[in-house]
């Protein structure tokens, strides 16, 4: 699934993680001591201990992958927390369970302020990473889903620092396909969606590969399981549309949206596999992974095998903008202390 937030993604494990980072900006922690979650999470409109935050057996979403979620980053600036384009994040939150007609119980406000009321809560004063999620209850087996369903929201706060080696990854094309909207929604971020990046990123752990590509149905490139692609060829960026299956990223939105403001030209458009293999750099995005390098593709080298200027240059702005380093982009920034 595209990340854009991608949450996003995998918020944890993966490849390799170095402390250092490619590019400039404030400096992040790592992570809390013991690198668990944060002591509190928000339940059905409740802030409450995370032990005690307990569903049953019965929950459908657990027999049936009927939840929603999103990835949110809140990034340290030093002196404030910064949440990353969170009224995106709670739209898209919202759309993602209308495909399957799951009514969240809470308004975007609500959602918002739940969000930031959970950092402050937690104290989380280093980035951090934000998880909401709702899902359908006590619902039986009944497979009929509609609005009336019971749904519960809740939203849980982990500390994060660089989901990938920002030094570059290896990348591989796996034989799983992203699924098409022919039968399930590709624009929604439904728990049961993301059992086709568990088996795209099951082959390509197989195969020794930091991260998977999965390929469309029709063979162009798609998506990576948690992040959408980017290809560089001749200074100019292109990433696969939505045509190719691939989650319509939010930070992949952002570095359509910024790239331009640097002069660099960016696009939306079929990449072909051979596009991929003989582009001058490669790196993914999303929410968790951030501006990530692929420096290898099944095996071969991506230009130099480095992490090449052109994503030199848009990580650096990635990390200006989410810590508050960059005027133009504060609308993108929720802070969460006053």
């Amino acid at each position: 699934m595209g990340a854009g937030g991608r949450g996003a993604g995998r918020a944890g494990g993966g490849a390799k993680r170095k402390a250092g980072r490619a590019g400039g900006g404030a400096k992040r922690k790592a992570g809390r001591a013991g690198g668990g979650p944060y002591p509190y999470v928000w339940l059905d409109g409740r802030f409450v201990p995370r032990r005690s935050a307990t569903v049953p057996v019965t929950t459908h979403a657990l027999h049936y992958g009927t939840s929603v979620f999103e990835g949110v980053r809140a990034y340290w600036s030093g002196s404030q927390l910064y949440v990353f384009r969170l009224g995106d994040h709670v739209r898209r939150f919202r759309r993602s369970g209308a495909h399957y007609r799951m009514s969240l119980p809470y308004t975007d406000e609500e959602i918002a302020a739940a969000i930031t009321g959970l950092c402050r809560r937690n104290g989380a004063r280093e980035s951090c990473y934000i998880r909401p999620f709702y899902f359908v209850g006590d619902h039986g087996i009944n497979l009929h889903v509609t609005e009336e369903a019971p749904v519960r929201a809740a939203a849980m706060l982990l500390p994060v620092g660089d989901l990938f080696d920002k030094g570059g990854i290896s990348a591989g094309i796996v034989e799983c396909r992203k699924f098409s909207d022919a039968s399930t929604p590709t624009q929604a971020k439904m728990g049961g969606n993301y059992l086709n990046a568990i088996l795209a990123t099951q082959q390509a752990r197989a195969a020794s590969r930091d991260e998977a590509i999965m390929l469309g149905m029709d063979g162009g490139v798609s998506e990576a399981p948690g992040e959408n692609v980017f290809v560089v060829r001749g200074g100019r960026l292109a990433t696969p549309p939505a045509s190719s299956s691939a989650l319509m990223g939010i930070t992949r939105a952002s570095v359509l949206e910024f790239a331009a403001g640097m002069g660099i030209g960016a696009s939306e458009r079929a990449v072909t596999r051979r596009q991929l293999l003989a582009a001058d750099e490669v790196f993914l995005t999303g929410t968790a992974a951030e501006i990530t390098p692929v420096t290898s593709v099944d095996g071969r080298p991506v230009g130099s095998g480095r992490v090449g200027p052109v994503t030199r240059r848009i990580m650096r702005r990635y990390e200006r903008i989410a810590t508050g380093g960059d005027p133009g982009y504060a609308r993108w920034l929720t802070p969460v202390y006053a």
